[in-house]
């Protein structure tokens, strides 16, 4: 007989009762932020390698960590795993009117613009409500990056962004040159982190233009440059060198090698 939700639920109960797992028993709601981070990346990592295996395994981790935070909360008598799903379901139905309503939402964009009105009058405010209300639901615990990306995209919904591309890139023109008068001039290092702030921002802000996860794209040129560096290695490996003994002349060129090596079809 197939395991059900119901069965994962008491499962933890138990794992949670005075006579479970010690371990188990010892958790807290802030000692599995680590993991409930941790599981997180691990899921988005299984997304960007397509693997649905490992989707499938990283999903249940994640699902325990809230299946463990509602049991916590169950015992100091706050909510239960059934009140998380009620609102869950309360809030899905409410936030889709153009399907169970009346509302029209024709395109992707007109769903996003009702779901954020929605979320706006849950909050007892007005659609055009001050920046600090508007920003104030943002998690401040979230990478810069996407942080970033996230309190643009609520400013931008009230009218509070650049109008064009082109601006974007003068902006981005004008941030590279205050951060290189900044070196030139010599200034304390915590002007130089603003003058840097300000040009990753209008970074992320080009990339939310473009309708880019900026997130999304500095991950996959991450595992770009894992991927060329590791070729670095192998070839220097089969050449019987080591790093101290390459010049960065002799790497750009492997580098450049690799980047060839990736252009070519398949």
């Amino acid at each position: 007989m197939p395991v059900q939700f119901e069965d994962v639920v008491k499962l933890m109960a138990r794992l949670r009762a005075p006579d479970g797992c010690p371990w188990d028993r010892q958790q807290t709601p802030e000692s599995l932020r680590t993991y409930l981070v941790e599981e997180t990346y691990e899921v988005l990592d299984a997304i960007e390698r397509g693997d649905s295996d490992v989707l499938r395994e990283e999903l249940g981790d994640l699902l325990l960590q809230v299946v463990f935070l509602s049991q916590i909360a169950r015992e100091a008598g706050r909510f239960t795993i059934e009140d998380v799903i009620g609102r869950l379901h309360e809030k899905l139905v409410r936030r889709h009117p153009h399907v169970f309503g009346d509302k029209q939402a024709e395109t992707p964009e007109q769903v996003l613009k009702n779901w954020e009105a929605l979320k706006a009058e849950e909050r007892g405010e007005e659609k055009s409500g001050s920046a600090g209300e508007l920003l104030a639901d943002v998690p401040r615990t979230l990478p810069a990056v996407l942080e970033s990306y996230q309190l643009t995209r609520r400013a931008a919904q009230v009218g509070f962004d650049w109008r064009r591309l082109e601006d974007l890139f003068a902006k981005l023109d004008e941030e590279l040159k205050e951060l290189r008068e900044a070196l030139g001039a010599g200034v304390e290092r915590e002007r130089l982190e603003d003058e840097l702030g300000d040009l990753l921002f209008v970074v992320v802000n080009v990339a939310r233009h473009l309708r880019i996860d900026p997130e999304v794209a500095l991950r996959r040129t991450n595992r770009k440059f894992v991927s060329r560096f590791h070729q670095i290695e192998e070839e220097l490996k089969r050449q019987g060198k080591r790093w101290e003994d390459t010049s960065l002349e002799e790497m750009d060129a492997l580098w450049e090698a690799s980047k060839q090596r990736e252009a070519r079809p398949r």
